[in-house]
Parts: C-alpha cells; structure tokens; sequence
C-alpha cells in the first residue's frame, strides 16, 4: 500500500502510524482493518489526539501503547462502525414468531426462561427488537417461558446509548402503528422529537461489554444467539474459532443468526442451515 502524506491535515498520519494502529486493532479484536480505512482512521482519531493535546499520529501511536489499560477503550470506541436499525433484515423475527419461539416453549431444556444473546448489539435496535418479539409472542401463551436477553458490544459509547433507549423519532417511524403505541413513548417539552422504550423492555435486556476476542464474562448457555454483520469483519481462522465458540456457548438444538452476507458454509460443521442466516446447533 502507497499511502501520500497530506500536508494540508492538522497532523501527519504516515503509512507507518496507520499500520501500527490498524496492528493493535486487530490484535485486540481480530478485526481486519482494510487498506481504504486510512482516511477513515484520520477522522475518527484526530479527536482523541486533541483530546489528549498530542502532537502527532506517532505519538499518539506510543501513548496508546503505554497507555493500553486506559486508552483502548477510547480508541476502539473511536474506529468501531455501528449501523443498525429496529426490525433490520426482517425475516429474523419473522421466523423467531413462526417457528423459533413455538419450538422452544415446547421443549424442556427452556424451563423458566428463553436465553438470548445479542452479540454486537451497537445502540441497542436489534435487542428491543428481540424484546418486542419475544414479549409480544410469549405474552399470548399460558405460563410461557420469561426472556433473558443479553445484548454486548465492545463499543462503550452505543452501549450507553443502548441502554438508555432514547432514539430520535424518526427512528420508529417506519415500524407498525401498534408497535410504536405499545413499546415506545413520545418525548414532551425539551425531549419532544424523541422516543423513550418501555421499561417493560428494558428489564429483560441486560447491556454488558464483551470483546469477541477474549474471554467471555458469561455464564450458562444460550438458546439464540444473534450476531449478524460481525464476523465479516474477522479473517477465516478468526471467523471459524468465534463460531465455535458460539456453538460451545449454544444449547443442543440451540439457533444462530448470522447477517445477510455472512455464511457458516466453509467454517463449521456444529450447524445445520433451516432458512436464509439462520441455523439450528447439530446434537
């Protein structure tokens, strides 16, 4: 990669410093940092080194590494992508209320509670979403399981967005009338212009920070796990160790939820494919 330095930019960003960063980012996360996210890199951390009063992208480089405890957080908070929307790819929940939840309250291993885990939720759509689903499903069945959901994100930022269920209104305004009148609330006087969810959502989502990458700080297993638009970003062995993974952290008969452009084909067995990105756990 040939990468000119621009000399009109507040700071020089080398080739070097971009691929020291892009190094930790990986190592950290197993996220593969593309060539055409130079110029991305320079938006987004120009910010920490005025944060910092730092001179350079090189120093900034050798602060973040003797500084890692401490600054990561920021700086994977700074290069990390959240996009997402409520009911996105809508077919997930489709098939969650026609055959995912029916069959789980007719099986044993369920007992008091349908355990879900949201992985990489970013600002949090994707959990209540989940919510929504799962409430309005259950809520029709004489002494249905409870949902637990968990909903990670190595992004500290969305996470407290996420867990604060605050969105502008024009967020909901695509969803169906009753969904919008049962789930969310409408902001009045200085929060006009914005939707609150409903607390009956909140208390079953529990919001926690989780790197994919290192260990897990959970316990027991999963019955869905969603975890779409994640792997694409990691490289085969990465993709097919985190997969594993997942299937570890799944019940026999447990499902996953991959995004519209990921797939299992290649990467593992432990899965059978039961419709478009989803699959049920073999055993």
């Amino acid at each position: 990669m040939v990468v000119k330095v621009n000399n009109s930019r507040e700071y020089v960003f080398t080739e070097k410093d971009f691929n020291s960063l892009r190094k930790i980012a990986n190592n950290h996360t197993g996220i593969i940092v593309t060539d055409d996210k130079y110029d991305m890199y320079y938006a987004r951390l120009v910010k920490r080194i005025r944060a910092l009063k730092l001179g350079s992208f090189a120093d900034y480089v050798k602060y973040l590494k003797n500084n890692m405890s401490m600054e990561f957080t920021p700086f994977i908070d700074s290069i990390t992508t959240n996009l997402t929307s409520f009911f996105r790819e809508p077919h997930h929940f489709e098939m969650m209320r026609d055959s995912i939840i029916p069959d789980l309250c007719g099986r044993s291993d369920v007992g008091q509670g349908i355990k879900v885990w949201s992985a990489g939720c970013s600002t949090g759509e994707e959990p209540y979403t989940l919510a929504i689903t799962l409430l309005d499903e259950l809520g029709g069945i004489r002494n249905a399981p409870k949902p637990k959901i968990l909903a990670s994100d190595i992004d500290t930022t969305v996470l407290a967005k996420a867990s604060r269920g605050v969105y502008e209104l024009s967020r909901v305004e695509g969803l169906e009338t009753g969904i919008k009148r049962r789930w969310f609330f409408k902001g009045k006087g200085s929060n006009a212009g914005n939707v609150r969810v409903s607390p009956e959502l909140q208390k079953v989502i529990e919001f926690k920070q989780v790197n994919l990458m290192q260990e897990w700080p959970i316990t027991g297993r999963f019955h869905i796990i969603f975890c779409r638009n994640v792997v694409i970003y990691f490289d085969k062995p990465t993709k097919t160790k985190l997969l594993n993974r997942y299937a570890d952290q799944l019940v026999d008969g447990g499902y996953m939820i991959l995004g519209h452009s990921e797939s299992l084909q290649g990467l593992t067995d432990r899965f059978q494919t039961i419709g478009k990105t989803v699959y049920k756990k073999i055993g």
